[in-house]
Parts: structure tokens; sequence; C-alpha cells
């Protein structure tokens, strides 16, 4: 951190997969791009994700840590999908983070975590938020198009039926609704008469690794804006 910048801001990353998207944002940490940035966890919901070796041999390393829902409820018969949610909520909490990425992150989180980090239910043992954390996610689609699941698959079989003409990804703010969080950052993808959906999704997946990054650094911008003016006032 160059001298007179102050705190690094932080940032959690929540993933399932491979991690090229975890891999754009650590590539970018204390670039232009992503300036004055830290990633300070990285969790996972699935043990093999190959991100979790991204994060650990990065360099400086970043800390992981993993936690699945099945083996969660196995091991406690009383809890349920919410608590699950909430203890994901406390992992990311104890970080203090300044911005929640989902990237890639294979998993629609419940009202309990977004009640967490909004500040509006406080963990047992006391833990709880000083302010909203805000929360993104990366989608593969256009807002309001092929929400949830398998949005590629979908909008390649939508149009090679002649009934989109174009595809695209957005960084939005996560709500409630699943993929219906006010869009941050916005790329249309153009689709092709006779491509392959393999050769589509390769192209989709190259601008998902500039999105990210953009979307994330206007999002800490904005929270560093608003701290400021908080501190202000």
């Amino acid at each position: 951190m160059a001298e007179g910048e102050g705190r690094a801001r932080r940032l959690v990353v929540l993933i399932s997969g491979s991690g090229t998207n975890l891999q754009a944002l650590i590539d970018a940490q204390n670039t232009e791009s992503l300036p004055n940035t830290q990633i300070t966890l990285v969790i996972s919901n699935r043990k093999a994700a190959y991100g979790l070796t991204r994060a650990s041999t990065a360099n400086p390393p970043i800390p992981t840590a993993y936690l699945a829902l099945q083996p969660f409820l196995k091991a406690n018969k009383d809890k349920t999908r919410e608590d699950y949610d909430v203890e994901v909520a406390r992992l990311v909490v104890r970080e203090k983070p300044d911005l929640v990425v989902l990237a890639g992150w294979m998993h629609v989180l419940s009202e309990g975590f977004l009640d967490v980090l909004c500040g509006t239910r406080v963990l047992e043992g006391g833990e709880g938020v000083e302010g909203a954390i805000r929360v993104i996610n990366l989608h593969p689609a256009l807002p309001g198009a092929f929400d949830g699941a398998n949005a590629i698959e979908r909008a390649y079989e939508a149009f090679q039926k002649g009934e989109i003409a174009a595809s695209g990804v957005m960084v939005h703010r996560v709500v409630r609704e699943v993929d219906r969080g006010e869009p941050v950052m916005v790329r249309e993808v153009e689709m092709k008469e006779g491509e392959p959906i393999d050769a589509f999704e390769d192209r989709l997946h190259r601008i998902e690794w500039e999105i990210i990054v953009q979307g994330t650094k206007k999002m800490l911008d904005e929270v560093e804006q608003q701290g400021k003016t908080v501190s202000e006032t």
C-alpha cells in the first residue's frame, strides 16, 4: 500500500467453482483497475472448487474458508438452510469487509444472510455490523432476462429459436429476489449464427472478467465516498 492511502479496501469473495472471476479480482488488486484493495477471505461452498487453490497460491496467499450446505445440515440436525446462510454471514462479517462479491457462487442466499449484512439481525454472541455491508453478484445475462441457474444455456437456446438477438452479463446489487437487484454494470454480448455454445460461452466469460472488476471498483468507490460524506457531517 502506498503511503497516505490509508486502510486497504477489504473484499470478501464467495465462489463455487474454478474461480476464473476470482482470478480476475486477484490480478486486479492494487492496480489502477482496483486500487488500494485487498481480498481478505475467499469462501467456497464446494470443497473441490479450484478457486480455493487460486486463493491459497496467490502472492500473498489469501485466507480461505469452506462451508457447504448438506454437510452443515448433516452435522446440525436441528438447523435449517437459513441457519446455514447465517453461518456464511458470520464468516463474512468477521472480516469487516467493505464489499462482498459473489463470483460464481452457486447457492441462492436467503433473507437470513442479507439481514445480517444489513445490520437488522444480530448474530448469536452479539456479532453484528456497524453499517450495512453491500453485496454484489455477477450474472451471465442481461437485466430481467434468464434469472437464476443455467442462464448461458437458456440464452443460447432462445437465440437458436430466434427469440433473442443478443445476451449479456451484469454485475448487480444482491436483493431478496434472485438476480433482480439494481444493475451496477451491464455489457451486451453479441450472439453469432452457427457459433457453438462453447465459443459463445468463452466470449461471454472474457467479458465477465472485465466487468466484475469494473463493478467491484464502482461499488468500492461508492462505499468510500459515502464514508467520507458521513465523516464530514
